[in-house]
Formats: structure tokens, sequence, C-alpha cells
């Protein structure tokens, strides 16, 4: 159950700041939600917003929350919010582990951000990306022929949409095939608190260490791969060994999070057939039907990573005091209905559509673009070779992962 708690008695003396006497702390439990069940807690605080306070299950303290779009992308673009400063203090988050690693690009800020982006940018910009999309194509077409042999039912989990984020995300990273099945173990680890801290945390080093032997093999590296010319970068000494490793277990458990946001996505196209048959009947719409979806399913459990106001700083008539923790909350932003009329229907037509799903500001996922288009290649060769593509169980009898960070079924199982 969701509870409040009353204010600090030093939070409601003279010289609060304004706004803070309103606000009280709301611990946010964050359940296992399944299907595309909207979390209850975040739509209170959405009503109650714009700007509102958290406790989240792990870490300390409390932190602000903003939830109106505007006020999302405004602190995302905002170099007085610092996640480089997240280091110095504890702060209130979701999972037990994702405790900051200094040198990992999640909290660096510009310039050394940028300075690290732009040495994989050739990789992950839309050139590079559609350098891998014959190949993605063909990895997925060999899939789909193999789920196609098997016969239903099958978990399209298990057959498709597990494997082909692993293959391509190994594939721009430079992971070898055979190392492609530790690569999906470690990741799962890392992105599931229901393992325990210490496994999750032995997991990312683990990976950390893989990729650091790999880098070093690479530094005279001509290669267009993420670890060839992050190898080439530390061998020009444009970036150090560790930069470019904690960038590295960052694009590769992000290209792997395509699968949960995959298994959301085809769920809810199976449970709303109109949607799914108006895909097969109109298939000039799938990019901006993809993007409708991409805004609309709640990808994530709660919110990311934080950020630390680095000054006084006021939102919507709330002093933000230096030190202070913020977390901005994509999926609500998402939902504004100012930005997005009738935020809750899924309208193929919605235009502009200008979601945040990806990020916003100097931490935009590096791996969007890569991400849209494995969507678009899933859904043409699932929708146009499976035309009876359905559910082979009722609908809450799909499990969804527990304790997971990034939403998504654990298994799929269809027929056709």
């Amino acid at each position: 159950m969701t509870v409040t708690e009353p204010l600090d008695p030093a939070e409601g003396a003279a010289g609060a700041a304004p706004g803070v006497a309103a606000c009280p702390v709301r611990h946010w439990e964050v359940p296992d939600l399944a299907g595309v069940d909207f979390d209850p807690t975040l739509a209170e605080l959405m009503r109650e917003g714009p700007v509102t306070r958290i406790r989240l299950p792990n870490g300390e303290g409390w932190a602000w929350l903003l939830t109106r779009y505007d006020d999302v992308r405004a602190v995302a673009n905002d170099l007085r919010f610092s996640r480089e400063a997240v280091m110095e203090q504890p702060v209130t988050r979701l999972a037990p582990h994702f405790i900051p690693d200094r040198g990992a690009v999640g909290f660096l800020d510009p310039p050394d951000h940028t300075r690290l982006r732009r040495a994989v940018a050739p990789a992950l910009t839309s050139k590079g990306v559609e350098r891998v999309r014959d190949k993605a194509r063909v990895m997925l077409d060999q899939l789909v022929d193999g789920l196609v042999r098997q016969g239903p039912p099958a978990d399209l989990t298990a057959t498709v949409l597990s494997p082909f984020p692993i293959a391509v995300i190994c594939e721009v990273m430079g992971v070898p095939a055979a190392d492609r099945h530790t690569m999906h173990l470690w990741t799962q680890l890392i992105l599931s608190s229901s393992h325990g801290k210490e496994v999750s945390e032995r997991a990312k080093r683990e990976m950390g260490a893989y990729f650091a032997d790999l880098i070093a093999l690479r530094v005279d590296s001509t290669g267009e791969d993420v670890t060839s010319l992050l190898g080439a970068a530390v061998g020009r000494r444009e970036v150090t060994l560790e930069e470019a490793v904690g960038l590295s277990v960052l694009l590769q458990i992000g290209g792997e999070a395509v699968t949960n946001n995959s298994g959301q996505m085809f769920y809810l196209l199976l449970t709303r057939p109109d949607l799914l048959d108006r895909l097969r009947a109109e298939p000039e719409i799938r990019p901006r039907a993809i993007d409708e979806l991409l805004r609309w399913i709640p990808h994530r459990s709660a919110v990311g990573l934080s950020r630390i106001a680095l000054e006084d700083v006021d939102i919507k008539g709330v002093r933000i005091r230096a030190g202070d923790a913020v977390y901005v909350s994509y999926l609500a932003a998402n939902r504004d209905p100012d930005v997005f009329p009738d935020p809750g229907t899924i309208d193929f037509t919605r235009s502009p559509n200008p979601h945040v799903s990806f990020g916003f500001g100097p931490h935009y996922c590096p791996g969007g673009q890569l991400g849209r288009l494995e969507e678009e290649l899933l859904v043409d060769a699932l929708v146009d070779r499976l035309p009876g593509l359905r559910l082979a169980v009722p609908a809450d009898q799909v499990p969804f992962r527990k304790g997971a960070l990034i939403r998504g079924p654990e298994t799929l199982p269809v027929a056709w």
C-alpha cells in the first residue's frame, strides 16, 4: 500500500523551501506488474504533481519526482542537474544494485560525457545503424524460419524476441557469436534484482572484465563496431579503458532491453487484435504505429537514474535546493495530456508524436536508433510471415518477469 509520512520538523520550520510543506514524501513500493498495466502509484503521483517527493525501496533519503513533459525535458537537458554528483551522496533508488560506478557514462556530465559518446557515435548514428540492417534482417529471418519449422505452440520470447536483440547488439558491439549466450546470462542477472545484489554486481564485474580484455585487444583496430572504436580511442588516449568498459556495459545491457520492450509490444498487439489487424492491412503506417507503441507501453519499472541539483532551482513554484536528488519520469511525460491529447488511447495516426521513450538531452539513449530499427524489423517479419499469430494461452496466464527493471513477459506462448 502506498503511504505518506510527515515532514521532518526542520523541513516544516520557518525558511523551508517553498512548496515542500505541501509535498509529503510518498513511499513508492514498485510492485511487479503484469501485462501493460500502468503503475498505479505513478498515476497518483502524476495527478498530485507536477512536482512530488518520493522514497524508493532502496538507497537513502528522498528525491523529487517530475512528471510533466516540459519539466522532464527541461531538467534532462539542464546542466544544473548533475548525474556525476550522484557519486558523492547516497540517493534513494529502485534496485539494491546499480550503485554508481565512477567513470561510467551514465554518471558523467558534459564535456566528459560528450567526449565518451563521440568515440562510439559512428556505430550508432543513422549511417552506422543502417550498416547492420541487412545482416539483422537475415538473422531475424533465420530465427523466424526456425520458429515456423518448430511449429505451434511456441514461446515467442525464447525463439525470436530474446535471441534477435542479443545477436544484433553483439554484432554492433563486436562481440563474437560464440560469446552471445554468456553476454545474455550476464545481462539478465544485471537487469533483475530478484537474484540479489551480490549476484547482479558480480555479473556486472564479469561483463566489465570481458570488455576490458576485448577492448585492450583492439587498440590498433580500424573496425566499425563499438569495441573496435573504443579500442582505437583508448589507443589514442582519447578515453580511458575504465570509461570504455563502462560505456560498453551500458550499451550491451541497453541493447538487450529490446527483448522486454518487444515482449510488451507484442503482448499488447496480441491482446488487441484490432491493432494487429491494422498493421497487417496498412503496412505504410507501421513506422508511425511503432512510435505510438513506444510512447504508450510502460516499458520500465518506476524511474531510472537520478540527478543532483547543483544550485537552487524553482520548478512550478517548488524550490529544489542544491544537493537535492531529482528523478524525471519519461513514462509520465509520455502520458502528459497537454502534449499528447487523450494520452491513454493508442492512436496510430498521432502526429506529431514527440515521445521521450529513449530519454532526452545529453543522456538520450545512444542506442535509440538501433532499438527503433529492431522494432520495425520485428513487426514486419512477424506480422507478414505469421498472419494468424495469436496468444496460445489466456492473456492473464502470460508470466511477466519478477524484479525486472525493464518490464516484459518472461515467456510469450503463441500459435498461428
